[in-house]
């Protein structure tokens, strides 16, 4: 634990915190139907402290009481517990890879499908969806953002990019690879920009939820890296397989870390980008 946190909670005992964040997940979940019970501890831990000092708060029961009560702490604690909002082209190297894949994938498939899931905000979804219109696949492709809560889901369909902030995302798209201006792909509105009709209409958004949501589609392309790193031992093998029963044949997984050769799909897959964590479903 943190020096910060230390401080925060002089009286810290182990056992008395592991008790209360036990009650406060059971109460997530009986509450609001959000079950991070599987989630990795450490990662929980780290985010729930981050949180209660910016609230001013000691404990987790003190967290708890609040959560029940009080609509505005629940939303930022679902907020904090969820994947992190990304800015566009905020990895090239990552972009680079995607549009590599989708060129392998996308093109022999009647209508292709991408699945971006638990989706790291509106922004990342139209960074796969500029790649995929430089190279013309993106008109004949759907892709299906999805994230873990109505409150994401919000933020995701009323987004708006900053005018200001084109000038970063541009050289980000540049090393990623992009030729063109990436402002020719958005337009203006309320004083923001927003993408072009014609990109958001092959987007479409749900709410969904890794831990308990069953297969909905076949997809050529499924992309999970941001998420998956939050996820237990045991929530992550569900959530590969739900992938593995979601991916067509010689279609492509995008997640956090090389597959182990222990792990069961493992043998269903080839690695498509040397010492990255991009898989082509052979089997």
């Amino acid at each position: 634990m943190s020096a910060a946190v230390e401080k925060l909670r002089p009286d810290y005992a182990p056992d008395v915190e592991e008790l209360e964040l036990e009650l406060l997940l059971e109460a997530l979940v009986q509450r609001f139907g959000f079950d991070f019970r599987s989630h990795d501890r450490a990662t929980l831990k780290r985010k729930l402290f981050a949180l209660l000092q910016r609230r001013g708060l000691r404990t987790l029961s003190q967290l708890q009481d609040r959560v029940l009560h009080d609509m505005a702490t629940s939303a930022a604690l679902l907020r904090a517990l969820s994947v992190p909002s990304a800015s566009m082209f905020d990895d090239p190297l990552e972009a680079m890879h995607l549009l590599a894949v989708a060129e392998q994938c996308l093109p022999g498939a009647p209508l292709p499908k991408v699945w971006l899931a638990d989706c790291a905000g509106a922004e990342q979804a139209w960074t796969v969806a500029v790649l995929l219109a430089e190279r013309q696949l993106l008109w004949r492709t759907e892709i299906y953002a999805t994230v873990s809560s109505d409150a994401l889901l919000e933020e995701a369909v009323t987004a708006s990019i900053a005018p200001e902030r084109m000038a970063a995302c541009q050289q980000r798209y540049q090393q990623a690879g992009g030729c063109g201006r990436l402002a020719d792909y958005f337009q203006p509105e309320d004083g923001a920009l927003v993408p072009l009709p014609q990109l958001r209409s092959r987007i479409t958004w749900a709410q969904y939820n890794l831990v308990t949501d069953a297969s909905f589609n076949e997809f050529q392309l499924i992309v999970c890296r941001r998420a998956l790193p939050d996820f237990g031992p045991l929530l992550r093998h569900r959530v590969l397989q739900l992938f593995d029963d979601s991916l067509a044949m010689l279609g492509v997984l995008g997640i956090d870390r090389e597959l182990d050769d222990k792990e069961p799909l493992a043998r269903r897959y080839q690695q498509v980008v040397a010492r990255e964590p991009w898989y082509k479903r052979i089997a």
